[in-house]
């Protein structure tokens, strides 16, 4: 039987595990953790958004770069196969009125615990806290519990993780391990920005802002973010992560559904002795931290507040540090790979945030993952057997 190793117990590393075990492979899944998938766990704490429901012709303009062997990837296993593999595990979904799509039990442990029994089922040993340091020849070497150890199988996949989250096993380290010029280099993704907040923000740190629209450049999204001590985070804010990171300005437009000319219109009315914040909470509903958001980036206020409420310029400190980000840009190039091996290691592939793509939050990220895996698994199985045989 031929041996197959899979390094990294992320959702890539464990769909590319199953793949070649159902083939027929004998699969050694080896984890520098101590346990697999911490990242996939801490993911379903706040309800694990798995895909997102929406043809995928839609989805895949979030995906950047997306170079062909990313594209059929997607392709081969979009939204619909993400949800009919999680209810293979037994795990029922549901779609948000955003499109989201979750685990009925909005966690991840019951799935990844199905998951792992399956891959056990199919004969996969799973190995923790086995870290590769590199190879020896054609072997590959691991620091494991009992001591250095070398593996040398029929085939390998690389799964190891982008670079943030350090503390979950997610730390970049492999790309020592790799020819520098393969690697692009590891930019935050999906991550805040940090603000520098007067002490008046204060007793709004935490609180959700929902229904605006933040605006970096050409990128836009509405979508919840919230006011933290160190700025700006969530959903929302990660949606135009990209843009910022490449340089654009922030700003939110706190009214999406009222265009300037109404909000003048509402604002003209009449204030009588009422103050400012009042007016604006009677007038508008503007009160609570999307107010003090006013204050603290509007001000001095000017005598026409449509504009600035329409497209509030927020002055931050830069994206938060690359370990807070949920992923990260940069990672392997698909240019050092021929579809999912690499053009140097014939017979090792690589999978998931490792490689050089970056996608938002809102199940984007983890299809992604899902989908390299099962493609490079599947072309470690063929590449294992060979060309098929010319008929006749």
């Amino acid at each position: 039987m031929s041996r197959a190793l899979v390094i990294g117990a992320g959702p890539a590393g464990l769909m590319a595990a199953e793949e070649m075990a159902r083939a027929g492979l004998a699969v050694t899944l080896a984890e520098a953790m101590p346990s697999p998938a911490r990242k996939f766990l801490m993911a379903g704490k706040s309800g694990l958004n798995l895909t997102k429901a929406e043809p995928l012709d839609d989805a895949l303009p979030h995906y950047a770069p997306l170079p062909p062997a990313l594209e059929a990837a997607l392709r081969g296993f979009g939204p619909e196969a993400v949800q009919d593999w999680a209810r293979g595990l037994g795990q029922e979904v549901f779609t948000g009125t955003t499109g989201r799509v979750f685990p009925v039990a909005m966690k991840a442990s019951p799935l990844l615990r199905a998951w792992l029994a399956r891959l056990a089922a199919l004969g996969v040993t799973l190995r923790s806290r086995w870290r590769w340091t590199g190879w020896d020849g054609a072997a590959m070497r691991f620091d494991t519990p009992e001591g250095p150890r070398v593996e040398t199988p029929d085939v390998a996949v690389l799964a190891l993780g982008g670079a943030s989250w350090r503390r979950l096993g997610s730390d970049g380290a492999w790309a020592g391990l790799l020819p520098a010029a393969s690697v692009a280099p590891f930019k935050p993704a999906n991550v805040g920005v940090a603000v520098h907040w007067s002490a008046p923000m204060r007793p709004h740190f935490g609180a959700p802002v929902k229904g605006a629209r933040l605006i970096a450049g050409a990128a836009g999204d509405r979508g919840e973010f919230t006011v933290s001590a160190g700025g700006l985070e969530g959903g929302g804010i990660y949606m135009v992560s990209r843009a910022l990171r490449d340089g654009a300005a922030l700003a939110i437009d706190l009214f999406p559904d009222l265009s300037e000319p109404e909000l003048r219109r509402r604002l003209a009315r009449p204030r009588g002795k009422a103050s400012l914040a009042n007016h604006l909470r009677k007038a508008l509903g503007l009160a609570g931290v999307r107010a003090a958001l006013v204050n603290e980036f509007g001000r001095p206020l000017p005598g026409d507040l449509a504009p600035v409420l329409k497209a509030l310029p927020i002055r931050h400190a830069g994206l938060r540090p690359i370990d807070e980000a949920i992923s990260t840009a940069g990672g392997l190039r698909f240019a050092a790979l021929d579809g999912f091996m690499l053009r140097d290691r014939p017979g090792v592939f690589a999978c998931g945030e490792m490689l050089d793509w970056e996608a938002p939050t809102g199940g984007y990220l983890i299809t992604g993952c899902l989908a390299t895996g099962r493609a490079a698994g599947r072309q470690a199985v063929v590449w294992l057997r060979g060309p098929a045989p010319e008929p006749g």
